[in-house]
């Protein structure tokens, strides 16, 4: 397995571009399903979980061309599909792979998709996905591990979700889109993503109205059509370096993000001190003080303060004035990087579903095995601003979502090297 070797105490200054946001990437990768026609996509980063979503469409019968001349540009062609299952090897690698159940079942009658099972971070259940497709009149089963669908015409039909879910909502809009009649969702999912995924639904041929609040309207299309899309910015992406300039000093700048998308967690950053300013549409500057001030932070659904980012955060925090607490809503388990950043000096205590940074505390290098994506950036963060050398184990987990992030760090003044 692949380790991080960071060498801390570097000030950070230059520019960064802002990687295409793999989880916008994923559902349109899965919306090629839905047509026989080509998809293109553009700006989809190069990450593990773009590469095992390629692998599980392939499986499927899907051609998953990339450009010789540009990596982030993808062609597929869903003209022919041999299966209709997402099998478990697939599956339990990337849980958005359960993002092919709604395109499958609205398209040819019948998907078979593994049970995504358990999570590091807490439990993520999709019986908000199975509820609404019944709603919109597949009959389903789950046995065997797996979920079995099938249906003779998908219906329009007006679908509350009891909890908000992102994956859920963009399952169900994907298969109203070839629906017969109008499709109603309320307590809707609003993350941009979704947004994203909708406009590309628009090019393809449906009509969505209301995507990015939390009703939206779907009238369903008999057929879609080839669409080329670019994918948004990542805003998480976009947070962890606005996070990196704030914890290790210095000048950085962001190419190619969305400012618009990142309100809550630019909020948050310049309550505890850091100058962000925004030179245009598409990029931002951030600024370290000469101090840091503690500031609570409660993760909620967008446009709150993303749980994506709560890791981050909490890094942020062990070197700020005073004590934070940090409340996570979203998931029951995600504090996993608290007890290593522990073994590095922080002090950090945890009870329930909040944790209590008090700093500001020196941090040391020392050996930490990431739990998971964002507990990975965490520890990276960290690692940034600790004395001596930090070995992050199980860097695995960041190269499902980060695409080069040592080298894009390395090029403007941290000093990271990776290993096996």
């Amino acid at each position: 397995m692949d380790k991080f070797i960071i060498q801390g105490g570097s000030r950070l200054e230059g520019a960064v571009t802002v990687s295409g946001a793999k989880n916008a990437a994923l559902p349109a990768m899965a919306a090629a399903l839905l047509t026989s026609e080509p998809l293109v996509l553009a700006n989809c980063p190069a990450v593990r979980d773009i590469a095992t979503m390629s692998q599980l469409l392939g499986h499927m019968g899907v051609r998953v061309e990339k450009d010789a001349r540009d990596p982030h540009r993808i062609t597929l062609h869903a003209e022919r599909i041999a299966r209709r299952e997402a099998p478990y090897d697939l599956v339990r690698t990337m849980r958005a792979s359960v993002l092919t159940l709604g395109p499958l079942l609205a398209r040819f009658g019948q998907a078979r998709v593994s049970l995504p099972g358990g999570c590091a971070i807490g439990a993520r259940p999709i019986d908000l996905h199975l509820k609404a497709l019944e709603q919109l009149g597949a009959s389903v089963k789950t046995e065997h591990g797996y979920v079995e669908a099938r249906a003779d015409g998908l219906r329009g039909t007006r679908i509350l979700f009891d909890r908000i879910t992102v994956t859920g909502t963009e399952n169900v809009m994907m298969a109203a889109a070839l629906a017969s009649g109008e499709t109603v969702l309320e307590n809707a999912a609003r993350e941009p993503e979704v947004a994203d995924l909708a406009e590309l639904l628009g090019k393809m041929g449906a009509k969505i109205d209301g995507a990015g609040t939390s009703t939206v309207r779907i009238a369903g299309a008999g057929k879609l059509h080839a669409a080329e899309h670019t994918v948004i910015p990542d805003r998480v992406e976009a947070g962890t370096l606005l996070v990196a300039g704030g914890i290790a000093g210095g000048d950085l700048e962001l190419l190619s993000c969305r400012p618009d998308h990142l309100t809550a967690v630019m909020a948050k950053l310049q309550d505890a001190g850091i100058t962000i300013t925004s030179t245009d549409e598409k990029s931002l500057r951030v600024r370290a003080p000469g101090r840091l001030q503690s500031v609570d932070v409660t993760t909620e659904e967008y446009p709150g303060f993303a749980t994506d980012m709560q890791a981050q955060y909490m890094a942020l925090m062990t070197q700020a004035e005073g004590a934070a607490v940090i409340t996570e809503t979203i998931f029951e388990n995600r504090f996993l990087h608290a007890s290593e950043m522990v073994r590095m000096g922080a002090d950090i205590t945890i009870e329930g579903r909040q944790a209590i940074v008090r700093g500001k505390t020196p941090l040391s290098g020392a050996n930490v095995i990431a739990s998971d994506l964002r507990a990975s950036a965490s520890l990276v963060l960290a690692g940034l601003v600790a004395s001596g050398e930090t070995v992050v184990d199980r860097v695995y987990h960041l190269d499902r979502g980060y695409e080069r992030i040592e080298e894009r760090l390395n090029s403007v003044g941290a000093r990271i090297r990776r290993v096996r």
